[in-house]
C-alpha cells in the first residue's frame, strides 16, 4: 500500500494525469499559502558563520535529484573534508559520526544508505548524521574538517553556505501541496544553479555482470535508470529508502530463476550483508571544472575576509 502511494505521488509530481492535474489546481490556494510561509520564513533567517568552509548541494523539489553522486565527486576533490546530512530514513536519531575518516563507526540501519555509500565511496571524509546540521557541522570541524558539504541544505537560510542547486525538470511546476516544489530560488538569495548533461555528466559502470539480473531498486523515481540499464529479466521498484529483508531479494531471485540482483549503490550499502549475488550499477559524475573554479573563489574569499 505504502509503495502505491509513493510511486502516485511521484507521478502526480513529476508527470501527472489529467486527474492529477486537476486535484494538483484544485490544491493551488494551499501551495500560494505555503509558498508564501516558506518565503517569511527565508526572511525571518539571518546566516551564521560557523567557522569553516561549508558548501551545500541541493534542489528546490522533492525527491531524487542526483545530489548524492555530485556530492560524492565534489567532496573527493577536496582534503580535510566532511558530509553532513540528516540521514533520511536511519533507525537512530540526533547527532551520529557514520565515519571519522579512517574506519566506519557503525551499520547502514544507524546511518541511513545516503551516508553509509559517502562512508564507502571517500573513506577519507568525515560523514556525519544530524538532523541539526549546524551541530552536524561543529562536530565535523572538532573532529579536524576543514571543509563541509552538506547534502540537501538549501532550506538551512541560518548557516552561511555556497548554495549549489540543481535543477531538475518537472511538468509541475507548483509548490507543495499542489507541485513538487518545497522552495523558490528566492530573488535576494545567491545560488549556483547547475544541470545534469551540462555542468555534470553521469557515468554508468556496469559490475559483476551475470547472463540473468533481475533490478531491485529503492531510488525516488526510479525510472530514471533507464537510459543505463542492460537487459534485465524484471524489475522491481520499492519506495525511495525502503529497507530490505534477505526474503523479499530472495524471493525475486528464485521467481525469475535469475543468476544475480542487479542493484544501485543506494541499495547495494543495504544489500551487501545478505550473502546474495549482486550486480552493481555503479553511478558517478565528471563535473565541469567551472564548478570546482567557483568552490575554490569562494573558499578563497571567505578565508580572506577571515584573515
Amino acid at each position: 500500500m505504502r509503495k502505491r502511494v509513493v510511486f502516485w505521488v511521484e507521478e502526480y509530481f513529476y508527470n501527472p494525469n489529467f486527474v492529477q492535474k486537476f486535484i494538483s489546481i484544485s490544491l493551488l490556494p494551499l501551495s500560494f499559502f505555503y509558498c508564501f510561509v516558506m518565503f517569511l520564513r527565508f526572511k525571518s533567517k539571518r546566516s551564521e558563520d560557523l567557522g569553516i568552509d561549508v558548501v551545500s548541494v541541493g534542489n528546490l523539489s522533492v525527491g531524487g535529484s542526483g545530489k548524492t553522486p555530485l556530492v560524492t565527486a565534489l567532496a573527493s576533490n577536496y582534503k580535510d573534508a566532511a558530509i553532513v546530512l540528516r540521514g533520511y530514513g536511519r533507525d537512530s536519531s540526533g547527532l551520529v559520526v557514520v565515519s571519522n575518516g579512517r574506519e566506519i563507526l557503525c551499520d547502514v540501519n544507524r546511518s541511513g544508505d545516503e551516508a553509509m555509500i559517502y562512508a564507502h565511496k571517500i573513506p577519507s571524509a568525515i560523514v556525519v548524521v544530524s538532523e541539526d546540521r549546524k551541530k552536524g557541522i561543529i562536530r565535523a570541524k572538532e573532529m579536524g574538517a576543514k571543509i563541509v558539504f552538506l547534502d540537501d541544505a538549501y532550506s538551512k537560510h541560518d548557516i552561511k553556505k555556497l548554495d549549489i542547486l540543481i535543477d531538475v525538470e518537472s511538468k509541475n511546476s507548483f509548490c507543495l501541496p499542489s507541485g513538487p516544489f518545497r522552495e523558490r530560488l528566492w530573488a535576494t538569495k545567491e545560488a549556483l544553479v547547475v544541470k545534469e548533461g551540462v555542468d555534470f555528466k553521469r557515468v554508468v559502470e556496469l559490475k559483476n555482470k551475470s547472463d540473468k539480473m533481475s533490478l531491485i531498486t529503492a531510488i525516488a523515481r526510479p525510472q530514471r535508470l533507464d537510459d543505463y540499464l542492460p537487459e534485465v529479466i524484471s524489475k522491481n521498484y520499492f519506495e525511495d529508502h525502503h529497507i530490505f529483508t534477505k526474503k523479499e531479494v530472495s524471493d525475486i531471485l528464485k521467481r525469475d530463476k535469475a543468476d544475480s540482483v542487479l542493484v544501485t549503490y543506494k541499495d547495494f550499502v543495504k544489500i551487501e550483508q545478505f550473502d546474495i549475488n549482486l550486480s552493481l550499477l555503479d553511478m558517478y559524475v565528471k563535473v565541469d571544472e567551472n564548478i570546482f573554479k567557483i568552490i575554490d573563489s569562494y573558499i578563497g574569499s571567505a578565508n580572506a575576509k577571515k584573515d
